[in-house]
């Protein structure tokens, strides 16, 4: 009896680019790796399953980059309009102090 031969993934993704984008006919393919063709067609037909989980996990990761942008650019905003109010408050503080040295005589 033969051994069962295990492919990993990313030989059976090669073989499947080679079949679906380089045009190599599944006959040649059978011969070369020595596999049944339902087999084959059995892996093609598990990435077509499986296509839309991967094309969902794009939109999901620019989704995610979109909303992290708009929480980056809210957070800019909060710091910068925090930043403003201490300017205003250390300017404040500073008038303050140039008066009181101006009232005691203080150079």
């Amino acid at each position: 009896m033969a051994k069962r031969r295990k492919f990993t993934t990313e030989q059976k993704v090669a073989i499947l680019r080679r079949h679906l984008m380089d045009k190599v006919p599944v006959s040649q393919l059978c011969e070369e790796y020595k596999l049944q063709p339902s087999v084959l067609y059995q892996w093609q037909k598990a990435v077509f399953d499986n296509l839309g989980a991967a094309l969902d996990v794009q939109g999901d990761e620019a989704a995610t980059r979109q909303r992290e942008k708009r929480e980056m650019t809210a957070k800019i905003e909060h710091l910068e309009s925090r930043l403003t109010k201490k300017d205003a408050v250390i300017a404040e503080i500073s008038a303050e102090y140039v008066e009181l040295k101006k009232e005691l005589g203080e150079p």
